[in-house]
C-alpha cells in the first residue's frame, strides 16, 4: 500500500543549551492510504508534539518527514490543501451562525464540498442557522469535524475528536469517521479512549516518554500481554500459593491483591484447566472467578508505566 506519511528518526526538542526537553525522541512512523492509525499515550507522552510536526504546524528538530512525498513544514502549500485537521479546541466566533462559520472557512479552500453536505455528514443540518455560542459542547465538536472535512481531505488529522462527548455523540462521530474511511480518506487519530482505538484503528502505536514503545494491530498488541485469572483469596485455605505456583503457563509467582488471588499466564486455557482440576480435587470453591485474555487497556497501562489494577469482582 502507498504510504501517505513516512517519518524517520523524528525528534522534537524544546529549549536550548542545558535546558532542553526532548518531547519526541527518534520516532519512525508510516500511514498507508486508506488506513486509520491511532496514536495512544498518557499526557506528556509526546503525541501532540509528534502530530504537530506531521501536520506541518511546526518543524522537527531533526529527522525526515514526508507527507504526500513533501516536507509538510517547508512545502506546506503542497500538503495543506490535501489535509484536514481537527484540533482539540477551535477558536470559533460565537456570534457567527454554523453556516456562516463554514462559509468563512470554505473561502480558504480550493475545492470545498457544499456546506449543506458538510452539515449533513455530521448531523448538524438542523442547527445551520444557530449561533455557535448556542451550540452544546458535543455540537461544537461536530462543527469542528465539519470544518476539518469541508475540503474533502485525503488525509485527516483528528486530535482527541470525542473528548467531552456523551456516549451517543461519540458513537455518531465514530460513524462519521468510518464513513470517511470507507470513501478512501486516511486518518491519523490521537485519543485517550481505548474503546475508540479498538473500534476504528487498523493499526495503532503506543507512545511513552517521546518514543513509540509498541505498534501493530490491536490483536498483535494484546497478544503480547499475559492473560489474567482472579478469584477470592478464601480458596487459599485449600489451595496454598506454593501449590498454585506449579500451574502450567504462569508467567510470574501467584499474588494476592487485596482479597483476591491473581495469576498471570501465557496460556490461559492450560492454566485455567489445571486450576479448575486442582480446585475440584481439593474441594475448593473459586468464588468471583474471572479469567480473561490480555487487553489493550492492560498493554497501554503496562507500557505507560502505570500499575495494572486487579479486575473488579
Amino acid at each position: 500500500m502507498t504510504s501517505l506519511i513516512e517519518a524517520h528518526d523524528v525528534r522534537r526538542t524544546y529549549g536550548s543549551g542545558s535546558k532542553t526537553y526532548d518531547a519526541v525522541r527518534g520516532v519512525d512512523l508510516t500511514l498507508a492510504r486508506g488506513e486509520l492509525l491511532a496514536v495512544l499515550g498518557v499526557n506528556g507522552a509526546g503525541k501532540t508534539s509528534l502530530v504537530e510536526v506531521l501536520e506541518g504546524m511546526a518543524p522537527a528538530t531533526s529527522g525526515t518527514i514526508k507527507v504526500f512525498g513533501h516536507d509538510p513544514h517547508e512545502q506546506r502549500s503542497k500538503v495543506r490543501p490535501r489535509t484536514g485537521i481537527m484540533l482539540q479546541e477551535a477558536g470559533f466566533s460565537g456570534d457567527l451562525t454554523v453556516t456562516e462559520t463554514l462559509q468563512m472557512w470554505s473561502g480558504t479552500l480550493s475545492s470545498p464540498r457544499p456546506i449543506p453536505e458538510a452539515l449533513d455528514i455530521v448531523n448538524l443540518g438542523h442547527r445551520a442557522d444557530i449561533r455557535v455560542k448556542s451550540l452544546s459542547g458535543g455540537e461544537r465538536r461536530r462543527l469542528d469535524l465539519a470544518m476539518a472535512t469541508l475540503g474533502r481531505p485525503e488525509l485527516l488529522f483528528l486530535d482527541e475528536p470525542t473528548t467531552g462527548l456523551d456516549p451517543a455523540s461519540r458513537e455518531a462521530t465514530w460513524a462519521v469517521v468510518q464513513g470517511m474511511l470507507d470513501h478512501g480518506t486516511s486518518v491519523l487519530l490521537t485519543t485517550h479512549y481505548l474503546e475508540e482505538a479498538e473500534q476504528l484503528a487498523d493499526r495503532l502505536v503506543i507512545m511513552a516518554e517521546g518514543q513509540i514503545v509498541r505498534e501493530g494491530t490491536v490483536a498483535q498488541i494484546t497478544a503480547e500481554e499475559p492473560s489474567r485469572i482472579q478469584f477470592d483469596a478464601a480458596a487459599l485455605a485449600q489451595l496454598p500459593l506454593e501449590d498454585l505456583a506449579g500451574l502450567p503457563g504462569l508467567t510470574r509467582v501467584p499474588q494476592t491483591v487485596r482479597n483476591d488471588v491473581v495469576l498471570t499466564s501465557s496460556d490461559l486455557q492450560a492454566t485455567l484447566g489445571a486450576l479448575l482440576g486442582m480446585a475440584d480435587a481439593a474441594g475448593a470453591r473459586l468464588d468471583n472467578l474471572d479469567a480473561r485474555s490480555g487487553s489493550l487497556e492492560q498493554a497501554f497501562l503496562s507500557l505507560s508505566n502505570t500499575p495494572v489494577p486487579a479486575v473488579a469482582a
